[in-house]
């Protein structure tokens, strides 16, 4: 483990100096890290401000601070699985929801709430939605499909709707024994029921819940001590005549196997955390007994064991078919030696298969994600833990010492006693999705961000090391998680080779699976290729090639049948069909073959789109006057020169953009021509055909010949080549983490550290002061000095207006494709604006 950056506040918050306020953090799959902190005011001590934090990884100084209106101090936060809403929870038994206003994860409001007053909140969890992956570590090498890499498990809902749609809402747990349910109607309304744990209600000081794959819920609670023991309910939730109702039931028990030791019977008083190893996994709980200067963690596990018969019965003859009774039972698997006092536990939430084939692949390829938990300690260290043995897997000590991640057998390293150690410790930590990164808030209110190796810093082969950072990654792409987390472990020098090999896995997946992973893969290519200056050109085309599918499915959307039984096909079928057939260089050659009555549109929808068509015919003539410099150098444009398929699709562009502009001749790209003569759609479309004719699919790949070269060589004295604006440069901290040294953030101030790279960044990546800012979705100008309010992408750095300036239902039907995420599938956030 390394850390990777710290941000702090420029004035710290004062009541995180108080050991006995608690601090919250949570991780979302989309890498948004929310956390709490208590501000007081500094005239009156009573008045205090219960603060939640919103950033993401990517821009931590970027902080949304929301004055949550809790009146007690927040104890729970919790990420729904699509990372776009949050729970909040305080010691007054108030709930809120909080959602993203305007989809901008730097803008946050409540939307919903339930209150159970004066009754705090122990526990908290959105109910299940049924989608449970299971992450298989012995397929990664052997089998090519990601749908037996990560499979489907079989799991229920907490609730299903009509048809079997998964109810959403949440559930908490109370400190006097309630478990509360709150249900979203799919109207909006909220429906809720509370019922106790047990007829007798009890103290319940830790709680925590889990779901079964028959639809169930566990909850397992303590009341605090050590000598108590630990009470497990099942919990089934229904809806009946339109009210909600819960049913509770009873399960085993267990002692802590401390509390039955002699030697430490009354050494640890206190149950200080209690976690199910796994949200899905409720037969298996991890616990932590304390003191005021040390811990001790058990690991448990609930088992089906036989039931003991009598002398009596055991003569009597057997009946066919009759079974041995059983009764389930907690059995001890493990547990530590005396440590330092527990301050913070993380738990994985990479659902890797832990069946004996898929741990023994991983122990012998030192695969590590998804096996290790973690724990933070008073003396500011801390550690990973193998979650099934508790063998220490990684420590690390703080930022004030080296940071390093000790190989297992290190014990020496372990057991070091250090003088002078930081106070600074940490009171929440979190693991990231593919767990290879950890968040935590220590006591005074900073954000600490650790990379946590895949192999717990065990050397490993170059090739091993890829093949589990492109397992990781493929992970991401079928879940639809981000990747920022393993791009922290990818090196400049991996970069090409894990582009190639993530291009030979997506290949080798059938042709259904490649449609629906085909942009996502685009992505995380382009999110890789940002991480070395070598190949940040091919960022540019994967950007631009992302912005070439949208444009080209929007525009065949708009083609319809002439006649309303339609055969098979779509006109935007026929068209890909009739282009690929038809080799011919003259673009109205191409034409006769199409049925031009599925082109005609009315005049203004094509008009609205005349700036997505100039950037077709911009793009087009940009690559083909870049073909004679594509050298040694790789420069924007060159992954492009070979790619069949994207300049079939160009060419099926300029095709439309033909018909369309016969109708609507206003719709046309505008080219400076050099001669008044000049058919200039007819020369992009036959100097492109020829360049496509080199790059097909059905065929080797050719360089293109002399004559094409020396044509495009002329193009300059043609047309006027246009400058491409391409993506600004990301300004997040991904390409500033190559080096070891943690980077020193501040929230509310933009880091303005110098990137890791060593040489200088392209020509086509600088921005003079006065350049003029691009709207890089609706391919607009906006201006030197922007007054339109902005937004940018957290992951490629797109920058568009927030409002719409357009009014015409085709734009609009373009915008609204991305009002959520951004081309890239990344989160948008509000952007301050340009001061002149």
């Amino acid at each position: 483990m390394e850390l990777a950056y710290v941000c702090e506040w420029e004035k710290r918050p004062r009541s995180t100096h108080c050991p006995s306020i608690p601090l919250v953090c949570s991780w979302s799959c989309r890498n948004l890290v929310a956390f709490t902190t208590d501000l007081k005011n500094d005239d009156d001590d009573k008045d205090v401000s219960h603060m939640i934090h919103i950033i993401d990884t990517e821009h931590p100084w970027d902080v949304y601070s929301i004055s949550s209106g809790h009146t007690e101090v927040i104890s729970c936060l919790e990420w729904d699985q699509s990372g776009s809403r949050t729970l909040s929870a305080d010691g007054d038994g108030q709930i809120k929801c909080w959602s993203m206003s305007d989809h901008l994860v730097n803008s946050w409001e409540s939307i919903l709430s339930s209150s159970l007053d004066g009754d705090p909140i122990v526990a908290l969890s959105w109910l299940h939605n049924g989608v449970k992956l299971a992450l298989h570590v012995n397929k990664s090498i052997v089998c090519p499909c990601f749908l037996l890499k990560f499979s489907r498990v079989k799991f229920s809902p907490s609730l299903t709707l009509f048809g079997g749609k998964p109810m959403e809402g949440w559930m908490a747990v109370t400190v006097s024994g309630l478990v509360t349910v709150s249900l979203l109607k799919p109207g909006g309304a909220l429906l809720t029921a509370s019922e106790s744990l047990c007829r007798l209600r009890g103290r319940v000081a830790l709680a925590d819940i889990a779901f079964t794959g028959g639809g169930n819920i566990v909850v397992a609670a303590t009341d605090g001590s050590s000598s108590s023991p630990v009470q497990f309910y099942k919990v089934v939730v229904s809806v009946v005549s339109e009210k909600c109702r819960i049913d509770t039931e009873l399960l085993p028990s267990l002692f802590l196997r401390c509390t039955t030791d002699p030697m430490r019977r009354d050494k640890y008083p206190a149950v200080t955390h209690l976690k199910f190893l796994t949200r899905e996994n409720s037969e298996q709980v991890l616990l932590c007994a304390s003191n005021q200067s040390g811990s001790i963690v058990e690991c448990w596990s609930l088992r089906k064991e036989g039931l003991p018969v009598n002398n009596i019965f055991q003569h009597r003859s057997p009946v066919v078919g009759e079974k041995q009774p059983t009764i389930l039972k907690w059995r001890i698997l493990t547990t530590t030696n005396d440590l330092e006092r527990v301050s913070a536990v993380a738990l994985p939430k990479l659902p890797i298969s832990i069946s004996n084939t898929d741990l023994k692949v991983a122990s012998d390829t030192k695969f590590c994600p998804g096996l290790g938990l973690s724990l933070a300690f008073h003396d500011g260290s801390i550690q990973i833990l193998h979650r099934l043995s508790l063998h220490t897997m990684g420590v690390f000590y703080g930022s004030s010492s080296s940071s390093s991640a000790q190989r297992p057998g290190d014990e020496s390293a372990i057991k070091r006693q250090r003088t002078g150690g930081p106070t600074l410790h940490f009171k929440a930590l979190q693991f990231s999705w593919t767990s290879l990164a950890l968040a935590g808030v220590d006591n005074h209110g900073k954000l600490h961000m650790l990379r946590v190796s895949p192999s717990m810093g065990q050397v490993l082969e170059m090739n091993t090391t890829l093949r589990h950072l492109l397992f990781l990654l493929e992970y991401c792409m079928v879940t639809g998680y981000d990747w920022w987390d393993v791009l922290l472990h990818v090196q400049p020098t991996m970069v090409h080779n894990l582009v190639e090999k993530l291009h030979e896995e997506y290949m080798r997946q059938n042709q259904a699976l490649q449609q629906v992973l085909a942009t996502r893969i685009v992505a995380v290519k382009a999110s890789l290729c940002k991480l070395s200056t070598a190949t940040a050109a091919r960022a540019c085309d994967f950007h631009a090639k992302l912005l070439l599918i949208a444009i080209s499915s929007t525009l065949k959307s708009l083609l319809r049948p002439h006649v309303l039984n339609t055969p098979d096909k779509s006109p935007g079928d026929r068209l890909t069909e009739i282009c690929a057939k038809n080799t011919d260089t003259d673009i109205d050659k191409v034409m006769i073959n199409l049925k031009t009555e599925e082109f005609v549109l009315d005049g203004p929808p094509l008009q609205s789109l005349q700036q997505l068509i100039q950037w077709v015919g911009d793009f087009v003539l940009y690559l083909l006057a870049n073909l004679p410099n594509q050298g040694s150098m790789v420069r924007p444009g060159f992954g492009f020169m070979r790619d069949g398929a994207s300049l079939g699709m160009l060419r099926e562009m300029l095709v439309v953009i033909r018909i369309w502009g016969l109708l609507k001749p206003g719709c046309l790209p505008t080219f400076t021509a050099m001669s008044d003569n000049q058919d200039s759609m007819q020369l992009l479309f036959r100097l492109l055909t020829k360049l496509w004719l080199c790059s097909r699919d059905d065929g080797p790949p050719q360089d293109p010949d002399e004559s094409l070269i020396d044509e495009c060589c002329l193009l300059p004295s043609q047309l006027l080549v246009p400058s491409m604006d391409w993506l600004p440069v990301n300004d997040g901290v991904i390409v500033k983490l190559q080096g070891k040294q943690p980077l020193r953030l501040q929230f509310g101030k933009a880091s303005s550290l110098p990137g890791g790279g060593s040489t200088t960044p392209l020509e086509v990546f600088t921005r003079s002061p006065g350049s003029q800012k691009m709207d890089n979705l609706r391919c607009v100008h906006m201006g030197v000095c922007p007054t339109e309010e902005s937004k940018a992408c957290t992951r490629c750095g797109c920058v568009t207006m927030l409002r719409s300036p357009n009014k015409t239902n085709a734009m609009k039907q373009w915008e609204q494709r991305w009002i959520k995420n951004c081309l890239c599938g990344g989160l948008w956030r509000r952007i301050p604006p340009t001061l002149p």
